[in-house]
This record gives structure tokens, C-alpha cells and sequence, in this order.
């Protein structure tokens, strides 16, 4: 049992991986099909299209965030077999901690692919890279909104560098992804251990 549990998780983090190389392969449009790339969409677009189709809501403007929500079932997915290995048994605790890890893997994806976006526009910033590029654009109005936040809460009305709001900001999402994975570390290391 406890060998199959963990090829289940072996195979599922490689679909998830995969995933992610699509997720990123579709950022940029110009490089054309190959047969990696149609292959890669035979396996995961059905998998992602149905949490297009299904949820709808993920979708603002340019950003299709189901892709996040199709990756945070598959983490819970993996966590289910990965604890099945490792226990041999799923008790309430464990399942809190499950559903606790389950949530913050969905928060560390969305923090850590802004802080990837963040250190992207510092980049773009740093090099003054023509912003006139489709991938430079969704760059950009993807970090925008987060730089805007987070200067409001720092800075409220006042002006500031625009590379001292990208540090600061890549600096409080980095802290932040810190504290959070330290603290549900802890907390579900707890409702593992409950005997219920």
C-alpha cells in the first residue's frame, strides 16, 4: 500500500509539473507549435478546461487564475497520497491538516508566482526592456495592481520610486510566503498529530 501511495504522488506531481510547463509555455504566443507543445495540451487542456468551464469566476480581465485552482486540487490530490504513505491512515486531524495545507498550497502558488512576476518587472525595470511586448504587457498589468496595494498600505498618498515600491513589494510577498509556510507548518504538524 504504502508503495503505490507514493507512485500515485510520483505521478501526480508530474502532471502537475506538466501543467505548470503549459502554464508557462502559454505566456508566449509568438514561439509557435512544435509536437512537445501539442502533446503537452493533449494531456493537460482537458484537465485544465474543465475548471474553465466550471469556474468562471477566475477569470478577470487578462488573467485566468482556474489554472491555480485546477493545481490546488492536485496538491490536495498529492497530500491525500503522499499521507496515505507516510501514516497509512487518514484520522479528522489529519484531514484538517490536509484541507490547512490544501489552502496555503493555493496561497504559496498565488505568492510565489507574484513574487516571479515582481522580480520579472524589476528586471523589465532594471533593464528598461521595451514594454511594447506582449509578455512585457501582461507583466506588467499583472504586477501593477499589486504594486498599487501595496504602496497604498507603506506609503498611503505619497510618491514614491518606482524601484523602491517593486523591492519593498517583493520583499513583503517573500516575508510574507515565509511567515504563512512557517506557521501552517506548524499548526497542521499539529492536527496530524491529534488521535482523532
Amino acid at each position: 500500500m504504502t508503495q503505490l501511495m507514493r507512485f500515485l504522488s510520483f505521478l501526480v506531481n508530474v502532471y502537475m509539473m506538466l501543467i505548470f510547463i503549459r502554464i508557462i509555455l502559454t505566456w508566449f504566443t509568438g514561439m509557435g507549435h512544435n509536437g512537445f507543445q501539442d502533446i503537452l495540451a493533449r494531456i493537460t487542456d482537458p484537465y485544465l478546461n474543465w475548471f474553465r468551464q466550471r469556474f468562471t469566476f477566475l477569470r478577470v480581465g487578462v488573467m485566468d487564475l482556474s489554472p491555480i485552482a485546477a493545481l490546488g486540487v492536485l496538491t490536495l490530490v498529492n497530500r491525500v497520497f503522499s499521507t496515505l504513505a507516510r501514516y497509512g491512515r487518514i484520522t479528522l486531524g489529519i484531514t484538517m491538516a490536509l484541507l490547512l495545507q490544501a489552502l496555503w498550497g493555493a496561497v504559496a502558488f498565488f505568492l510565489g508566482f507574484m513574487i516571479i512576476i515582481l522580480v520579472l518587472y524589476l528586471i523589465g525595470q532594471l533593464t528598461a526592456h521595451d514594454k511594447g511586448g506582449s509578455f512585457w504587457r501582461i507583466v506588467d498589468s499583472i504586477a501593477s495592481p499589486v504594486l498599487s496595494r501595496i504602496n497604498h498600505v507603506f506609503f498611503k498618498d505619497r510618491i514614491v520610486n518606482s524601484m523602491t515600491s517593486v523591492i519593498l513589494s517583493i520583499v513583503c510577498m517573500g516575508v510574507l510566503y515565509l511567515v504563512l509556510g512557517i506557521f501552517i507548518s506548524i499548526v497542521s504538524g499539529m492536527f496530524a498529530r491529534l488521535p482523532i
